[in-house]
């Protein structure tokens, strides 16, 4: 498996003693035998702790949701897209009201269900909040509903073809690399928009 894979012995050792992978089928005492579904398993783990910078212990909980069969795949893709989160500190005051407000509004807006990702509407109201705090309190009425825009084109993209990916665990597997990897990607495009649109303006300006 190190061998196909590309990961060491040693971290594949790791992942299997802290559970992260099912253990191999026994062919001697000091031996086992490994499948394509470790091969996925091993892909996985090392894009959510590699890529994504997910904590051993978080990792854990999102592979005990895949294997849990009574969760739906909805709510597993809820907890692996959760687990990809960047939590934005912010105190629940007046100002954290506010700008949850702004963030529901956005998504009343569009008719979206505000239920299924709680930890990502915590977090953008947290932005909201750091960006108020900074002394940019219009960030939200002038740059949130093209956020909402563009995220919503991004998503069209995203999920069909994470839900094209094949079976449950391929689905599950799809949505995390998507996830990891697109938000790098969006990261990288939107500063090459932002340098353009600069240059744009500024030879305007001049």
């Amino acid at each position: 498996m190190s061998e196909r894979s590309g990961i060491a012995v040693a971290t594949i050792k790791y992942y299997l003693r802290e559970g992260l992978l099912p253990p191999g089928e026994r062919t001697s005492p000091n031996q086992a035998s490994y499948g394509e579904e470790h091969l996925r398993r091993l892909r996985l783990v090392r894009a959510m702790i590699e890529v994504g910078g997910i904590p051993i212990a978080t990792v854990g909980e999102v592979i005990a949701a895949i294997d849990s069969p009574e969760m739906s795949l909805f709510n597993v893709l809820g907890v692996a897209q959760d687990s990809l989160a960047t939590a934005v500190p912010a105190t629940r005051d007046a100002e954290w009201d506010r700008a949850y407000a702004a963030v529901c509004a956005e998504m009343d807006r569009r008719g979206w269900d505000i239920n299924p990702s709680p930890q990502a509407i915590d977090t953008l109201t947290g932005v909201i909040v750091r960006f108020a705090q900074l002394g940019y309190d219009t960030w939200a009425d002038d740059a949130l509903p093209s956020y909402f825009d563009g995220a919503r084109r991004v998503a069209e993209a995203d999920v069909p073809a994470a839900l094209s990916a094949g079976d449950r665990d391929d689905i599950i597997d799809a949505v995390v690399v998507h996830t990891v990897l697109g938000d790098t990607a969006l990261a990288a495009i939107r500063r090459i928009a932002q340098a353009q649109v600069s240059l744009e303006r500024l030879q305007n300006a001049d």
